[in-house]
C-alpha cells in the first residue's frame, strides 16, 4: 500500500506560552513559537507563530504561518500565511502572500521574484 507523503514538517523546536527568549534563532525543519521572542530568526524551513505569541524580530525563513503577533521585517522564500487571528506589522518580501479574512497587516509587501519572472516573460514576447 502507498504511504502518503507528510504535508507538514516535524516540529524541531518549540517555545511554549509563558516562555520568553531574546537572541538569535537558527534552524532547519520547522519551529513553533507560542511564547515571546525578540531578536533574529533564520530558518531553512517553516516558522509557525501560534495564537497568543509575540515575536519582535527580523525573520528569514522558507515559509511562515502567523496566528499571533509579529513585528519586524520578513524575507520568505516560499510563502507567508496570516491566519484570522494573526497580526503582522512590517515589510515582507515573498513570492506568495496569503492573508485570510480577519487577519491584520500594516506594512509593505514586495513580490519581486514574481515581478521579475513576468518582466522576463514580457520581454521575451517583445522579441
Amino acid at each position: 500500500m502507498w504511504e502518503k507523503k507528510k504535508e507538514s514538517e516535524e516540529i524541531k523546536a518549540f517555545l511554549g506560552q509563558g516562555a520568553e527568549f531574546i537572541g538569535k534563532l537558527i534552524f532547519n525543519g520547522s519551529v513553533r513559537i507560542d511564547g515571546n521572542f525578540q531578536g533574529e530568526i533564520f530558518g531553512q524551513g517553516s516558522l509557525v507563530v501560534g495564537g497568543g505569541a509575540l515575536v519582535k524580530a527580523d525573520i528569514e525563513v522558507k515559509s511562515i504561518y502567523i496566528s499571533g503577533d509579529v513585528q519586524g521585517n520578513i524575507e520568505v522564500k516560499e510563502k507567508i500565511n496570516i491566519h484570522p487571528t494573526g497580526k503582522f506589522w512590517g515589510d515582507v518580501h515573498t513570492p506568495v502572500f496569503i492573508m485570510e479574512e480577519g487577519a491584520f497587516f500594516d506594512g509593505r509587501a514586495h513580490m519581486a521574484e514574481e515581478v521579475e519572472k513576468k518582466k522576463d516573460v514580457h520581454q521575451a514576447d517583445l522579441s
